[in-house]
């Protein structure tokens, strides 16, 4: 993967997504458009709605480009066979057995 590639199929998408959110929030901060806030359990919609466009400023769900290009690898790889894979039931299968061994003694 390029950098020019990581940038715009990856980062791009990813900050204008982020950007969208937060300007919704902003949104309804100014308009006073508490509704999706109400939560039993907060204190008041207002600041719940304050307190999520503080936060989703700090939101960063990026991965790196070597993450990236890692996990395309091994994509590939399990892809063309070079990796092993076990169906998920094998998996579960063996992973009950072994921890009833646990739960008898």
């Amino acid at each position: 993967m390029t950098h020019f590639d990581y940038i715009t199929k990856y980062m791009l998408p990813g900050w204008v997504e982020s950007w969208t959110y937060n300007f919704r929030i902003w949104a309804d901060l100014m308009t006073s458009n508490y509704k999706r806030y109400s939560d039993p359990w907060s204190e008041s919609p207002e600041r719940e709605c304050r307190e999520w466009f503080w936060a989703s400023l700090n939101m960063d769900d990026m991965y790196t480009k070597e993450f990236l290009e890692e996990l395309y690898r091994r994509i590939s790889d399990i892809g063309i066979g070079k990796e092993k894979t076990y169906p998920l039931d094998d998996v579960l299968e063996i992973w009950s057995e072994d921890a009833q061994k646990y739960y008898d003694e």
